[in-house]
């Protein structure tokens, strides 16, 4: 979002540093109302009279930010209109004052932890804001299609990983070779992730409609990718010695987030298919 979007200044400052690793910055979209449903996001930012914003709300399973220097928020502007979106991302500093998080008890652990993010009146300079007051949805999806991408090629790996392992297991544990059966699945998703990278770095209008296509691929054959390495191992499946039952986590929520299956099912029918708007 800050390469697409946002100023000569922000880029120049934030990403080569990126680049060399020497800083990192999290994501926060998702609120507890919302989902990740950017019509109805309630985060507000106000203007301050000397200059400056006020940011105030709640974000809800956000990642990262415990590890990471600054987090990307996505609120709306305090003067937008009842019923009209004026999204508007501002970098965040962690130990900005008014920021504070706490970490979400999950059922299944996982390498990265959820967070809920409340925001009190957290005072943010001038430039903080990123693409300026009327960047809207061009900038936000910017930075949420490549994200779809990136859950894409997470989910392939996950779907790889657990196939070796499967398979692996299998040889090592009978006597003849027992088949996965996810193989074409798991090519197909390589296959849409691959062509939805492309269509991005190309700027290819249809790269939205692509990615959530790879990532609607990728996480299913990722998630029966994991359930066949699980049941091809047993018993064994679920102990953490394998390595596979841990997995289970990790592609079932590339189902559900960034965006769910359901939506990208409504994405696809809509602008894909045609078909009438369902929700």
């Amino acid at each position: 979002m800050i390469a697409t979007s946002g100023t000569a200044e922000q880029k120049e400052r934030w990403l080569p540093r990126f680049a060399d690793g020497s800083v990192r910055m999290s994501f926060a979209i998702t609120e507890p109302d919302a989902g990740s449903n950017s019509h109805r996001i309630t985060t507000t930012a106000r203007r301050e009279p000397g200059g400056g914003w006020r940011l105030s709300g709640t974000k809800d399973y956000i990642s990262g930010v415990d590890e990471t220097d600054a987090t990307l928020v996505v609120a709306r502007l305090e003067d937008a209109a009842s019923g009209t979106l004026r999204p508007a991302m501002f970098v965040v500093p962690t130990d900005t004052p008014g920021m504070t998080y706490r970490p979400i008890e999950m059922a299944i652990s996982s390498p990265e932890k959820q967070f809920t993010v409340h925001f009190d009146d957290a005072l943010l300079p001038a430039d903080a804001l990123v693409g300026g007051e009327d960047a809207g949805l061009a900038a936000l999806f910017a930075g949420l299609n490549p994200e779809r991408i990136a859950v894409a090629a997470y989910s392939n790996g996950l779907a790889r990983c657990a196939l070796r392992k499967g398979v692996g297991y299998a040889k090592d544990r009978t006597v003849w070779d027992v088949p996965i059966g996810a193989h074409q699945a798991v090519e197909l998703a390589r296959l849409a992730t691959t062509r939805a990278a492309w269509l991005y770095d190309e700027r290819d209008p249809g790269a939205g409609e692509a990615a959530n296509i790879a990532k609607y691929a990728a996480a299913e054959a990722a998630i029966n990718a994991v359930d066949a390495a699980v049941q091809a191992h047993g018993g064994n499946g679920m102990s953490v010695e394998y390595g596979v039952g841990t997995l289970i986590g990790a592609v079932r929520a590339a189902r559900i987030a960034p965006v769910s299956r359901e939506m990208v099912l409504n994405y696809i029918s809509q602008h894909t298919l045609g078909l009438p708007k369902s929700y």
